[in-house]
C-alpha cells in the first residue's frame, strides 16, 4: 500500500506522455499490446497499478460483463510511451488530473462528455471539484470537456504530527482548525528537532522532499497572491518576491537540519518509517496517510493527528498535487466498453472499498460519507478534511513542461543554495531561465 500512495506524489518525475506531458520525451518504438475482438466479445487493454485495479476487481468486472474481457498490463511509463507512439494504446489508462494538461493539448485523451450525460452512475453534479483539472478547452485546464475521472485524492500540504513528542519537547499541539504559518512551523520544527552528535535522532519536520517540491513551492506562491505562469502559460518568473520567498523557505529549512532533504535524505524516500519510529514529529501528507495507521499499535493511533496545510502569505490555499484517475486514449479501439469498466471503478464496488478504507478522498460528492470514523483520529482527521475543501484551489498546469523537469530543476539549483555554492537570488534566476528553456522546447513541439 505504502508505494501506491508514495507514487501518488511522485508521479510527476515519472513519464512525461504518461503523466500528461510529451514534451522533451523522445517517443519509444512499437509495442503490441492492442485491444481485439474475438468473434464473440471485445478484450479490453487495460494499463493500471495492479494494488489499484486488482484481480478480484477484474473477475468481478468481467462476471458483470460477460461480453468483455480484461487484458491487464500493470502500469509502465516506457511501454505507455511505447504504445501510445505506435498508435495501438490501451483503452483504459491510469493518469493524473494535475498533470494532464499536455496530453490534452496532444489529444492524446478522448473527451467524456457524452458519455458522462448518459451515465446512470457517473454525473457531473456528481463529481468532486478536482476533477475539473482533468478539463481541456484548448488553452489551459479547469473549463472545457472532462478527459479523466479522478478515483481517489487528497489536499496534500495538510500535515500529520504525533501529540506524544510535542509533549515531550514541552509545545502546544497544532490546531487541528486553524492553519500554522510556514514561518512558524519552520521555528516549531527546530524546537522538535532533537540532534545528538551532529546527527538527528528526532526530526522536527518531513516534507517528502524526495517526490518532489514543485507543487509546494507552486502553493506557496498562489498563497502570497502570486502567479507561477505568464497569462498563456508559456513562461515563468522565479525571482518575483513570491517565489524567492518560497524557495528561500526550503533552503532555510535545509540549513536547519530539521528533516530529511536531497542531503541528507530518508532511509526509504519517504517520511513513513521515520514517523512510525516516532523519529519525527509532523510530515507533511495528505488525508491519505491516515491508512497507515489501522493496524499501528495504540500508542500511534491515539496520538497522530492531522492538521490544515501551512500558509505563506494572506491566501489560504490547500490543492491536491496529483488527483490519481484514468482517461480512456483518443486512439483507443473499444471506447465503449473503456467507458463501462470506468463506470464501475469509479463509482462502483472499487470505489467505495476505497472511500471505506480511508487511502484518499472519493472523487464522487456522494460517496464522502463513506470515509472512516471509527477511530478517534479517524473522526478527528475527517472533520479537519472536510473544513480543508473550502480551500481546494488547482495548481496551474502548462501543457509545455512537465512536472518532472521542474522538480529535477529546482531540486539541482536550492541544493546548491543549500550548500551555499550559489546565492537564493543565483537560484531563482538560474530557475527561471532553465523552466523557461523547457518551456519554448515544449511550446515549439506542441505548437
Amino acid at each position: 500500500m505504502l508505494d501506491r500512495h508514495i507514487s501518488r506524489r511522485r508521479f510527476l518525475a515519472g513519464s512525461a506522455l504518461a503523466a500528461g506531458g510529451a514534451v522533451a520525451v523522445p517517443l519509444l518504438g512499437a509495442c503490441n499490446a492492442s485491444s481485439s475482438g474475438d468473434g464473440e466479445g471485445v478484450t479490453l487493454t487495460v494499463m493500471y497499478k495492479n494494488n489499484e485495479l486488482t484481480k478480484e476487481h477484474i473477475a468481478d468486472f468481467e462476471a458483470k460483463n460477460p461480453g468483455i474481457k480484461i487484458n491487464f498490463v500493470e502500469y509502465d511509463d516506457t511501454r505507455l510511451n511505447a504504445m501510445l507512439a505506435s498508435n495501438d494504446p490501451p483503452d483504459l489508462v491510469r493518469g493524473p488530473a494535475v498533470g494532464s494538461a499536455s496530453g490534452n493539448a496532444q489529444g492524446l485523451a478522448a473527451p467524456l462528455d457524452a458519455y458522462l450525460e448518459k451515465s446512470s452512475v457517473l454525473k457531473k453534479d456528481n463529481l468532486m471539484a478536482v476533477n475539473e483539472s482533468f478539463r481541456w478547452d484548448g488553452k489551459r485546464s479547469g473549463q472545457g470537456p472532462y478527459y479523466g475521472i479522478v478515483k481517489d485524492w487528497s489536499q496534500d500540504a495538510t500535515l500529520w504530527y504525533n501529540r506524544a513528542l510535542f509533549e515531550q519537547a514541552k509545545i502546544p499541539p497544532l490546531s487541528t482548525t486553524e492553519p500554522v504559518s510556514y514561518d512558524e512551523l519552520l521555528e516549531i520544527a527546530k524546537r522538535l528537532t532533537k540532534k545528538s552528535g551532529g546527527k538527528s535522532q528526532v526530526y522536527g519536520l518531513g516534507v517528502e522532499w524526495a517526490w518532489g517540491l514543485s507543487s509546494p513551492i507552486h502553493m506557496m506562491i498562489l498563497q502570497q497572491g502570486g502567479q507561477v505562469y505568464n497569462a498563456d502559460l508559456t513562461e515563468t518568473d522565479m525571482t518575483t518576491p513570491e517565489a524567492r520567498r518560497a524557495i528561500k523557505w526550503y533552503v532555510d529549512f535545509a540549513q536547519a537540519g530539521v528533516g530529511p532533504t536531497s542531503l541528507d535524505p530518508a532511509p526509504d524516500g519517504a517520511d513513513l518509517s521515520l514517523f512510525l519510529a516516532k523519529r519525527m514529529a509532523i510530515t507533511q501528507d495528505g488525508y491519505w496517510y491516515g491508512g497507515n495507521f489501522v493496524k499501528e499499535p495504540d500508542e500511534i493511533k491515539n496520538s497522530v493527528a492531522m492538521a490544515p496545510a501551512p500558509v505563506m502569505g494572506d491566501k489560504r490555499i490547500s490543492p491536491t498535487y496529483v488527483g490519481w484517475g484514468a482517461y480512456i486514449p483518443a486512439k483507443a479501439r473499444h471506447k465503449d466498453e473503456a467507458w463501462k469498466l470506468m463506470e464501475y471503478f469509479m463509482a462502483g464496488p472499487p470505489s467505495e472499498e476505497r472511500a471505506k478504507s480511508g487511502w484518499g478522498m472519493p472523487g464522487l460528492k456522494s460517496q464522502m460519507s463513506m470515509l472512516p470514523q471509527e477511530l478517534p483520529y479517524q473522526k478527528q482527521a475527517f472533520q479537519t478534511a472536510q473544513a480543508e475543501l473550502q480551500y481546494a484551489e488547482p495548481l496551474p498546469d502548462s501543457p509545455y513542461v512537465t512536472g518532472g523537469s521542474w522538480i529535477d530543476v529546482l531540486n539541482k539549483h536550492i541544493t546548491r543554495a543549500i550548500k551555499k555554492e550559489v546565492t537564493v537570488d543565483d537560484a531563482c534566476k538560474a530557475i527561471t531561465d532553465e523552466v523557461n528553456k523547457l518551456l519554448k522546447q515544449g511550446k515549439d513541439q506542441i505548437g
